[in-house]
């Protein structure tokens, strides 16, 4: 799948990811012994399910723009799907401190995976949907910030900037369905964004259709074979 490289957009999703891991950080800093082992917001995951599945993927998505810098593709979980099941299954009975370890390990290793600013390695092609490393970069500014929020570690939507609330927005759309005229949905962009993401939003979100209030759509699934 071609992707058109904002750069400027890349350079902002690049800080802002980063300042999410690390606010995520600070706080799992902060957990006390044992709390990985609490529910988080996804049904059947504890919050030490979602802290490994952050890990993982941003190793995953790492090496994807390791192996686009030396002219290679590679999926993005050895295993596919089951092994990406696997990895998240195994890392989430971890302690406290080992995901503060795993985590800051692989912040490091998103910073020296990402190209310099404007640099042409943003068009190289990855496996990850087909696509470039720019995407990758824009799926781990989505993953990270979604997740931080599953986690229940104090991190909310309303903490989602204008630029990720409209890249969200533009990227699950398509989960809206298809047939007769859509109603419209109020509430403000990072409610909506939470809503379109399949998460409670921390704030109201409506349908109205014709000034009435009706039942919010069905959402489809996730944009993607594998998150």
């Amino acid at each position: 799948m071609a992707l058109t490289v904002d750069h400027d957009l890349l350079e902002h999703a690049r800080a802002d990811a980063d300042r999410a891991l690390g606010d995520l950080l600070a706080r799992v800093r902060d957990l006390p012994a044992g709390a990985t082992v609490e529910p988080s917001a996804l049904p059947g995951w504890s919050r030490g399910h979602v802290l490994a599945h952050v890990a993982n993927v941003a190793a995953a998505l790492a090496r994807q723009a390791e192996h686009a810098a030396r002219g290679l593709t590679i999926e993005p979980y050895d295993g596919g799907a089951a092994g990406r099941a696997a990895g998240i299954e195994a890392a989430s009975s971890r302690s406290v401190d080992e995901h503060v370890a795993a985590l800051t390990a692989v912040r490091a290793r998103l910073v020296d995976a990402w190209p310099p600013p404007g640099d042409a390695g943003w068009a190289a092609p990855v496996a990850y949907r087909d696509g470039v490393v720019a995407g990758v970069l824009l799926a781990w500014w989505r993953e990270v910030r979604i997740h931080a929020v599953d986690a229940l570690v104090g991190m909310t939507d309303d903490s989602w900037d204008a630029a990720l609330c409209a890249h969200l927005q533009d990227f699950l759309a398509v989960r809206l369905p298809d047939g007769g005229p859509p109603p419209q949905i109020e509430g403000s962009a990072a409610h909506v964004a939470a809503w379109l993401a399949g998460r409670e939003p921390s704030g109201p979100v409506v349908a109205r259709r014709g000034g009435v209030v009706v039942a919010l759509p069905e959402l489809g699934p996730w944009p993607s074979a594998q998150r």
